[in-house]
């Protein structure tokens, strides 16, 4: 068979004409997508209904559980202490870490459409990822503070007054809430194809980054580098202050102050392991390209039931917590009684 320049001319002009067409659907699509659907967990009705009795009970547990570390810190004069006052806003900040994903999870495990509006989904992408940046440092602040009450004993009063610890406090906040700004902003202005389903419970920049026409790999490595610096930075200067920690307490010659100071850090370090270790197979280990797998799970363990533990392993290790949440309860057990008298 043979071709003549007018054939390969028209199979050229078809070929372009194809193109043109293409890059039109595209355009008709990115420009069509006004809402994103959340697959989340497809499972069967039955499924669904216990994943929903189950989430919601940790919902409860895990608002009830940081408002009373939060009511004790408020009500009780011993624990207000840089230590403790950091401690209330990282709970609150646990708050509303949950609240930015678990309640429209819940809302589309009894939906049968599971859509969010593009401005609701980065919207819950800016608050998800924003008070997970808080998170790391008010966990750094914690570690900082943890260092110098131990290694810095005679300095501590002078250098963690309540005037910086409040300082530092609303650090944590602003730079939480400022970090991922240009990330989010970014991923934004991609142009989203006619599918628009998340194989997620939640908007993450992965799958959405996949939804786009375009690749996009400007944007995928400026996402990488901020996270990297984010995690590896402050996990850098948790483990630092901890060894300097651990090294001080070993040397303390009476054991009843090795236990108290092992036990207030022994919390820390297991709110720092769960933490940092969900959120490492996430956003660092490979299986993080892999929405599908692993990472749906994964973010699930670190954004539903972390926030449920924090309390759980500050008031069960914490002896002078333990002794402010019973007060609590007297209190409102007396109360009550007083209610039901009258």
């Amino acid at each position: 068979m043979v071709f003549n320049n007018a054939d390969f001319s028209d199979t050229h002009l078809v070929s372009s004409a194809l193109k043109k067409k293409e890059y039109s659907n595209v355009n008709n699509c990115s420009s069509s997508v006004s809402e994103f659907i959340l697959l989340g967990f497809p499972y069967t009705w039955e499924i669904q209904i216990l994943l929903f009795s189950i989430f919601c009970g940790t919902y409860i547990l895990t608002l009830t559980g940081n408002l009373c570390i939060i009511c004790a810190v408020r009500w009780d004069h011993r624990l207000q202490t840089p230590m403790y006052i950091l401690l209330a806003n990282f709970s609150f900040l646990e708050i509303c870490f949950i609240t930015s994903t678990v309640p429209k999870m819940l809302a589309n495990l009894l939906s049968e459409t599971r859509t969010i509006c593009f401005y609701g989904c980065f919207l819950q992408f800016y608050f998800f990822f924003s008070e997970g940046t808080a998170e790391t440092l008010f966990l750094s602040a914690m570690a900082f503070d943890r260092f110098l009450a131990i290694c810095r004993p005679l300095h501590y009063p002078t250098v963690m007054t309540a005037q910086r610890c409040i300082r530092i406090g609303a650090g944590c906040w602003v730079c939480g809430f400022l970090y991922f700004l240009l990330p989010i902003y970014l991923i934004s202005q991609l142009p989203f194809c006619c599918s628009n389903k998340i194989d997620h419970f939640l908007c993450d920049p992965g799958p959405l980054m996949k939804l786009s026409c375009v690749p996009a790999p400007a944007t995928e490595i400026i996402c990488a580098i901020y996270n990297s610096v984010l995690i590896f930075s402050t996990l850098f200067f948790i483990t630092s202050s901890y060894t300097l920690v651990i090294r001080a307490v070993l040397r303390v010659p009476s054991a009843e102050g090795r236990h108290k100071a092992f036990s207030t850090c022994g919390s820390h370090l297991a709110v720092v392991s769960l933490f940092y270790g969900s959120i490492m197979v996430v956003y660092v280990s490979p299986t993080a390209g892999n929405p599908a797998g692993i990472q749906k799970y994964v973010t699930l363990f670190y954004s539903v039931l972390t926030p449920l533990f924090n309390p759980l392993i500050y008031s069960l290790r914490n002896k002078e917590m333990k002794e402010a949440l019973r007060k609590i309860f007297r209190i409102v057990r007396f109360s009550q009684r007083h209610e039901r008298n009258i």
